[in-house]
């Protein structure tokens, strides 16, 4: 039986596609699937209908566009019919994130043979760990996938052995975005709590079924998507460690969106920025893009958080807000 052809248009599953073995089957990408570099010579299927200015700016645009129905994204459709995919790889959870799942659906069923759509909707860390599952089943890859699991768990279980379930390290407020202010969701309040950290404007909650589901190290206690909160809420909260991690946004965009939020008093004067404990992620490659390197991610806060240095991963994409 012949390989399969496997178009990815979402990065988080490029990335696990990669991480399980199956980046000989990609023959085609989305403009934002960028890891492994690799990759990167593969035909480019999608485009944005946006571009970055402002937090502000890009917050308006998106809101304008999903108001009015127009697609914030374009599918190359004659492309993806020319390359002849067996399976297709997309989602559904996030409407700004990606292509819309109908449309792919659409494209497919004018195509013959009909190629799998497989729509990856992971809300916790635990799915996303999953979808190496889901992936491998789709393109024949299942033992490897299965392996590249128990491997990404083995990790996140070592960095969590630097974990004091007893004792929190103060509370966090993850922005994933800063203008207006969104408090990270899904499986990032999980990994922050987990990491030794409160996540207040955005706490976990036991699952249905789960009991009290108490403690920060249960995997029984999962978190909504991302809100937005007042700003207000942040200074009330006041707290002890800051992330900025704007979701799609590199370090250098990052920082100047940090620079700006700074220059508010009401954030200047926070705890956390008095005690040099705000952080600038790169958005675009960690927490936001639910794939393997979240375990990246959850090292990285285990560390950070932690003050353990040896923990962080070489070339995390991170750095210290100066002041």
């Amino acid at each position: 039986m012949p390989a399969p052809r496997v178009v990815s248009l979402l990065p988080s599953a490029t990335e696990s596609l990669c991480h399980i073995g199956g980046e000989e089957l990609l023959v085609g990408r989305s403009h934002e699937c960028d890891t492994p570099v690799t990759v990167k010579d593969r035909p480019v299927l999608t485009s944005q209908t946006t571009t970055f200015t402002t937090s502000a700016e890009v917050d308006r645009a998106v809101s304008d566009a999903l108001n009015s129905g127009t697609p914030l994204y374009r599918l190359d459709s004659r492309r993806v019919q020319e390359l002849r995919p067996d399976v297709i790889l997309t989602q559904d959870l996030c409407a700004v994130c990606s292509i819309d799942l109908n449309a792919v659906r659409k494209l497919a069923a004018e195509m013959n043979p009909a190629p799998a759509v497989v729509s990856l909707n992971p809300a916790t860390f635990e799915d996303v760990l999953d979808d190496l599952i889901t992936i491998g089943r789709a393109v024949g890859l299942e033992d490897q996938a299965s392996d590249a699991l128990i491997a990404l768990r083995q990790r996140f279980f070592a960095a969590s052995d630097f974990v004091n379930p007893y004792a929190t390290v103060g509370s966090v407020v993850f922005l994933e975005w800063t203008d207006p202010p969104f408090i990270g969701g899904h499986w990032t309040p999980q990994l922050i709590e987990r990491a030794g950290a409160a996540h207040p404007l955005n706490a976990t909650v036991p699952m249905e079924g789960a009991g009290s589901g108490a403690g920060g190290q249960m995997a029984h206690r999962t978190a909504g998507k991302s809100v937005r909160v007042p700003p207000e809420a942040i200074t009330a909260l006041n707290p002890d460690h800051i992330i900025i991690c704007p979701c799609g946004l590199d370090l250098p965009h990052t920082r100047r969106e940090a620079d700006a939020l700074m220059r508010q008093p009401r954030f200047a004067s926070l705890r956390a920025v008095r005690n040099n404990r705000v952080a600038l992620v790169d958005g675009n490659q960690m927490f936001n893009r639910p794939g393997p390197r979240l375990v990246d991610a959850y090292e990285w806060l285990v560390g950070w958080l932690n003050d353990v240095p040896r923990l962080i991963p070489d070339g995390f994409p991170w750095e210290s807000l100066a002041r």
